[in-house]
């Protein structure tokens, strides 16, 4: 039995670059140790990789009316079909490396409910990477060089044991909020939250916005706002990583260091919970660290 299930919802294999970092990310999880791959959905092209890399392919995910697969139908799919205790959704762009694994071996130790994250390193690439021997090292060398670690509000993937997340909105992959939730929905039932950014290093293949309607961002269409109401209002979805109640560094799970960030965030929990009678616009008026910036920016001038 493998120790975890990698399970993603690629985009189409229509576009060149989207393709071509996506078949990077697939084949580096494939030469993770101990792990089975889960591909989900109907997508262009999808079939054929699943293929090709001797990975589980699984098409038929419950989408909205607009196409986009489902969170909660994804989830379903891979517990019914995962051969291991741990589940871990993870975006079609991500490259993993071996001590991704090490992390999740170290972390069921230590806890028997959790939700295992980290921040993520943005890395600009244009080529097809090379898997040759020494692969890993080269890629980690070349990713410190662009040093663009992403700041803690994007979470690209969810590790978490089976028997978490047994019910979950018919969120909308790919689309903003529903990642928020999730560390919210872990604080709310006192899942340990571990951040394992220092144990670890995740690559975000970066790319455009081309593939989706318009070409906008995805915080920018409708469905983000479906996903807002399903995770039950803005207060849900202002959870980042900030919000975690652990760090794993090395075999030890530690407590989060106080940063500004933290302080920060720790102040706009407490406003939130002092005015929460007031209609939502007002409180996130009140409680939003950006909202404060730009006040003391117009008092200032």
């Amino acid at each position: 039995m493998p120790l975890l299930t990698l399970f993603s919802a690629p985009k189409p294999f229509t576009d060149p670059h989207i393709a071509m970092i996506q078949f990077n990310a697939i084949k580096s999880w494939t030469l993770l140790p101990d792990v089975e791959v889960i591909l989900l959905g109907e997508e262009t092209g999808l079939a054929e990789v699943a293929r090709k890399f001797g990975v589980k392919h699984i098409p038929n995910v419950a989408c909205n009316e607009s196409g986009t697969p489902l969170i909660s139908s994804m989830f379903q799919l891979a517990r019914e079909n995962s051969q291991s205790e741990l589940l871990c959704i993870v975006n079609a762009d991500m490259v993993l490396v071996p001590d991704f694994v090490e992390a999740a071996k170290q972390t069921v130790k230590l806890k028997d409910k959790f939700v295992l994250l980290s921040q993520r390193w943005d890395y600009d690439i244009t080529t097809a990477m090379d898997f040759t021997m020494g692969w890993e090292s080269m890629l980690r060398e070349s990713v410190r060089k662009q040093n663009q670690l992403h700041r803690p509000a994007g979470s690209d993937f969810f590790l978490f044991p089976k028997s978490c997340y047994m019910d979950i909105p018919d969120f909308t992959i790919g689309r903003a909020g529903w990642d928020n939730w999730m560390i919210y929905k872990a604080r709310k039932e006192g899942w340990a939250v571990i951040d394992c950014t220092p144990s670890i290093m995740v690559v975000h293949q970066n790319h455009d916005y081309s593939h989706l309607p318009n070409g906008k961002p995805h915080y920018e269409h409708p469905e983000t706002n479906e996903n807002i109401r399903l995770a039950g209002g803005q207060a849900n979805i202002r959870y980042t990583i900030l919000d975690a109640t652990h760090q794993l560094v090395g075999d030890k799970l530690i407590r989060p260091k106080m940063s500004s960030a933290r302080f920060t965030r720790k102040v706009e929990l407490f406003l939130r919970a002092l005015f929460f009678f007031l209609p939502e616009n007002v409180i996130e008026n009140i409680a939003r660290p950006k909202r404060w910036q730009k006040r003391i920016k117009r008092i200032l001038k």
